[in-house]
């Protein structure tokens, strides 16, 4: 836990973060809404979180016991405010009933309270409580679209660029684009996107993959085709493959195997056995198991999901942009590495904790 997990923990309460939640994960199989060691005793006192700690929603319903109990254990462990999606009425009589018997103390609460309120201060909630109404108009604008491009192109990973594939090369005349999640905006903006799960197709407003590359290609007189499963591909100086996951989130999304679909294979094959250098994209919220296309391509690419800017990945692909992300975790070769983590035994991914390619 200390060694993996915590650095993340350590730099957001370094650059002053004021809340914390508390997952549906378990600690050596007690549920952390009720494990006072890592929300009290480490967390507030050790690293001295001076925020507050949230539940996940529902989260305390996870633990043992009654309604009472479970808000019993949360609040003394280290809850201070509590997510509640339903239930609200029955939370305000239970808490005071606790408190009343002596199950939660007075000091406890005024501590929840205060870390709660000391958060709202600072931020000026009493003061200005709510959103100015004049800045709605400036959602989705230019600049805010810029920024988002910035971020797709810094944060999008060069895995793999074997004889220098990329950029597209000046003098190229023809590139071929496949792959289920070129020209889908939903897929490659991934869950939490208009609905809790997302959605495939053009659910909200921006550019695809595959419009990306086709304005940037315009303005290099260079002809763009496209066919999903990668047919019609041959005689095109360079392909690009974009394949990887379809919307989902949270445990909707839990997978036993993470290799690629059959028809992301299928489209990779296709280009590359038609004599067409290969650029993968992939279209992931992690590392998918790619074995089965590594030696069918000459460049990957881990876009991971890059919402509705995807002219930021024609700013790489085109050279515009050097690309410069690094990989925040290791990519296992196999299901049979995970988990994996630096500074493991034997530790061997396909790609280290830290990698990424550059065009320099």
């Amino acid at each position: 836990m200390r060694r993996i997990h915590l650095p993340g923990y350590l730099a957001a309460i370094d650059a002053g973060v004021g809340s914390i939640m508390a997952s549906y994960s378990s600690w050596n199989g007690q549920k952390m809404h009720g494990n006072s060691y890592w929300l009290t005793t480490v967390l507030k006192e050790e690293l001295g979180f001076s925020g507050f700690v949230v539940s996940d929603w529902a989260g305390i319903n996870q633990l043992p016991g009654d309604y009472a109990t479970q808000l019993q254990t949360a609040i003394n462990a280290g809850i201070d405010m509590v997510m509640l999606p339903e239930r609200y009425k029955d939370f305000q009589r239970t808490m005071l009933q606790l408190v009343a018997e002596g199950r939660i103390s007075v000091q406890r609460i005024d501590k929840a309270v205060s870390r709660i309120l000391r958060q709202k201060f600072a931020l000026g909630l009493f003061e200005s409580p709510f959103t100015k109404k004049a800045l709605t108009a400036t959602i989705g604008s230019t600049a805010h679209r810029e920024i988002a491009r910035e971020c797709v192109r810094k944060s999008i990973v060069l895995l793999k660029n074997e004889n220098k594939i990329l950029p597209i090369a000046p003098g190229t005349v023809r590139i071929h684009v496949a792959g289920k999640n070129a020209n889908d905006l939903g897929n490659q903006c991934g869950g939490w996107t208009i609905t809790w799960q997302g959605d495939s197709g053009p659910i909200t407003i921006g550019t695809t993959i595959l419009e990306a590359i086709r304005v940037r290609a315009f303005s290099a007189a260079i002809s763009v085709t496209y066919s999903e499963d990668g047919s019609r591909a041959a005689g095109a100086n360079i392909g690009i493959v974009v394949i990887g996951e379809r919307p989902y989130a949270e445990g909707v999304g839990d997978r036993a195997d993470l290799a690629l679909d059959a028809e992301d294979i299928a489209a990779v094959t296709a280009v590359h056995d038609v004599g067409v250098p290969t650029v993968v994209l992939i279209i992931s919220g992690r590392p998918l198991i790619i074995d089965s296309i590594l030696n069918k391509c000459d460049a990957i690419i881990a876009a991971w999901l890059p919402g509705t800017e995807a002219t930021g990945i024609a700013d790489v692909l085109f050279g515009d942009y050097t690309p410069v992300g690094k990989l925040s975790f290791s990519w296992p070769r196999s299901m049979s590495q995970i988990p994996i983590n630096y500074g493991d035994t034997n530790y061997d991914p396909l790609f280290a904790y830290g990698f990424g390619l550059t065009y320099e």
